[in-house]
């Protein structure tokens, strides 16, 4: 018996979840936000109902580190450091090198850092995390956990790009995907709720969040999914734009007068989707204003046309698919936004209970009983793939 702490490094942020294993209880989460700012709010929930708020300087994730860690020994979550026998790092970009989680050594992080360039926003602060819980604990084995990884059982004709091919084997340019880890964990609680073996199962999975994205798995394997090279591709997301005609991008840098493509692709991630067509990146928000505001109804109703395009092509890609299964912030809560998608998707025999549907963030079959493609709710749990994949590949190494 064990405990394990998932790690989420962010750029300016550090997300972590502790688990005890094999139990897979969790005992305490929490986050520190603004990293580097004048103040850093400091989050820690623990117990039934308790919960630690703080605000402070926060330099760098070293001291974000050791920050929490020390807390955890003061409000008694632990006793000591060594109570901690696992780490476990989300990682964003594995490229082709990763097709799984794996132990980090220094190799694979400098492998990590090496693939900054496919995740540039994610990729050095996902480094940071690491090195940084290394300093402190560094006999204790740790795993990094990548979203591309569940990917990478793509078949050729569905990630590669209609390009040179030597821009493929000379610069890695394919599609990538990500969410990985959520779409693998939906997927294996999918296969239990319908009471299946994942390996008989076609699914698609819908992740919808702040970003969002749509993969088909064909016997547990990922075999498409809508993001791209980068997370910028697919459906219309809270601030990305999503697929985009790359000849329109050309055009609005010249109207714009932009020359740097690193400004043209920050308007295209941070300015764009729900936010640049209603002005709001927050869906609730969105859906108060739907009944009376143009725009948040167009934004919704893009956001909708762009996930049932990808489902319906995925729908024909498998020949057919058991179950929709639908999770994240967006998915997991809003139960209009469910009744939407199933509504336009009737065609293929999707088929929701308006009563059942009136539920958020429980695992749940939504469908009606005559329904001929399921349609399942089931909230992800990220860290807790990242815990069992520590167990997996820490314990065995």
């Amino acid at each position: 018996m064990g405990k394990t702490i998932a790690i989420n490094a962010g750029s300016s942020t550090l997300k972590f979840k502790l688990f005890e294993m094999p139990q897979e209880r969790v005992i305490a989460s929490g986050a520190v936000e603004r990293i580097g700012f004048e103040t850093s709010p400091i989050n820690i929930r623990y117990g039934l109902d308790h919960e630690y708020q703080e605000t402070e300087a926060v330099p760098n994730h070293l001291t974000a580190v050791n920050i929490i860690l020390d807390e955890l020994i003061k409000l008694h979550i632990i006793a000591h450091y060594d109570e901690i026998t696992g780490v476990g790092h989300r990682v964003v970009a594995g490229g082709e090198i990763f097709h799984d989680s794996v132990l980090i050594t220094d190799q694979v992080l400098t492998e990590i850092e090496q693939l900054a360039e496919y995740a540039p926003l994610h990729n050095p602060a996902n480094a940071v995390g690491i090195r940084a819980l290394k300093k402190v604990l560094p006999n204790v084995p740790a795993v990094a956990v990548f979203d591309t990884a569940f990917h990478t059982s793509m078949p050729p004709v569905n990630y590669l790009y209609s390009l040179p091919y030597d821009y493929y084997q000379k610069y890695g340019a394919r599609k990538f995907g990500a969410h990985g880890t959520s779409h693998r964990y939906v997927a294996g609680r999918a296969a239990k709720l319908l009471g299946r073996p994942l390996d008989d199962l076609k699914l698609i999975t819908l992740h919808l969040g702040a970003g969002s994205s749509i993969t088909a798995i064909q016997n547990g394997k990922s075999v498409d999914t809508s993001m791209g090279f980068t997370p910028l591709a697919g459906i219309t997301m809270a601030t990305r734009a999503g697929d985009v005609d790359a000849s329109l991008v050309a055009f609005l840098m010249k109207k714009l007068d932009i020359h740097d493509p690193d400004e043209m692709l920050k308007i295209l991630n941070t300015q764009s989707g729900l936010l640049g067509i209603a002005g709001s990146a927050d869906m609730k928000e969105l859906e108060d204003r739907y009944d009376d505001d143009e725009q948040a109804r167009l934004a919704i109703d893009i956001f909708v046309n762009r996930i049932v395009k990808y489902v319906g092509a995925y729908m024909a890609e498998m020949q057919g698919a058991d179950a929709l299964v639908i999770t994240a912030g967006i998915g997991e809560r809003d139960a209009r936004m469910r009744q939407r998608i199933a509504d336009k998707l009737a065609y293929f025999g999707v088929q929701i209970d308006p009563r059942r549907n009136q539920v958020s963030g429980v695992e749940r079959d939504l469908s009606t009983p005559e329904a001929k493609v399921r349609v399942v709710l089931i909230p992800t749990n990220e860290e807790l793939m990242i815990a069992r994949d520590v167990e997996r590949v820490g314990r065995k190494s």
